[in-house]
């Protein structure tokens, strides 16, 4: 057996693989997420601009952050920051690199473990194309086969409410995020001012999961995926979940990706990556993209 690396060299040579692929040094938008994976790809992004014969300097590109912490990450290094709401009018951003905390086969994620699942989704919806950046934990056949449970945006007035819907739904004992760092603290509060609710499911179907029995899931056979039994198709759910009263963002990220959308004829990305980098611990790079087998490559 061949000697093991650690996440953070995971992360960083899924990052470097990544901003090889999918950055353009002439772009004029790159959104950046958040979370500690995307620190490594900033990284990468300036070792590219530096070695870039082009004549572009780091000042000329606007970098669209998806939260506090992850403008101060463009910040730190030197980047020029650019709210999303200051983007021109009818101006898509060339592609944004964000991380995730699950990745299924289709490339849907799960995303919201840092509390910024509405701008994240901001910023992949109004994006050319949105990149996946993360660690093997998060390479999964299925979302909610690792991850415990769905991240919800909610206003705080609606949350009890809202804890109330998911469990009709079929949630385990749903909960409001509560800051772990301090003694009788309070509900987590992102950058909107809102809660958010950790809601957990069992694993979600795909749709060939419901077409036909599958393999990972013989018992699934006849299932619609649409609750019964408190079982859920990815799509369905999110759209269950969108639909309570007082549900600002949920952190699935599925439908179409920004290709895809543009092939479409939308004038907006969509909310799936159209593609994912996964460091591995022998520290090899396994690429998932739509439509296509795992791809491992050595750095």
């Amino acid at each position: 057996m061949g000697s093991t690396i650690d996440i953070e060299t995971a992360k960083r040579n899924a990052a470097k693989k990544a901003v090889a692929d999918h950055f353009d040094p002439s772009a004029r938008y790159i959104g950046i997420g958040s979370g500690t994976t995307i620190k490594h790809v900033v990284e990468a992004i300036i070792s590219a601009l530096e070695s870039s014969s082009s004549q572009t300097t780091p000042p000329d590109i606007n970098f669209i952050p998806t939260g506090y912490q992850s403008r101060e990450n463009v910040l730190d290094h030197g980047l020029k920051d650019l709210k999303f709401d200051s983007l021109p009018a009818n101006t898509l951003i060339d592609v944004a690199f964000d991380g995730a905390d699950e990745v299924d086969l289709d490339l849907n994620c799960i995303k919201g473990g840092g509390a910024c699942l509405y701008q994240e989704k901001l910023v992949a919806t109004h994006a050319r194309k949105f990149i996946c950046v993360a660690d093997h934990r998060k390479l999964q056949p299925r979302l909610l086969s690792k991850w415990p449970s769905v991240p919800i945006e909610v206003e705080p007035l609606a949350a009890r409410a809202v804890l109330q819907a998911l469990e009709l739904l079929g949630s385990k004992e749903p909960k409001i995020r509560h800051q772990q760092a301090m003694e009788k603290a309070g509900p987590v509060k992102t950058d909107q001012d809102n809660f958010i609710i950790d809601a957990p499911f069992t694993t979600l179907l795909l749709p060939r999961d419901i077409e036909k029995s599958n393999s990972l899931h013989p018992a699934h056979e006849g299932v619609q995926g649409t609750g019964e039994d408190g079982v859920w198709e990815v799509e369905k759910l999110a759209r269950e979940i969108k639909g309570i009263e007082g549900v600002l963002s949920v952190g699935l990220f599925w439908g179409m990706n920004g290709v895809e959308a543009a092939q479409a004829g939308g004038k907006t990305g969509g909310q799936k990556p159209v593609a994912a980098y996964f460091g591995m611990e022998d520290g090899s790079v396994v690429m998932r993209r739509a439509g296509q087998q795992d791809e491992r490559v050595e750095l």
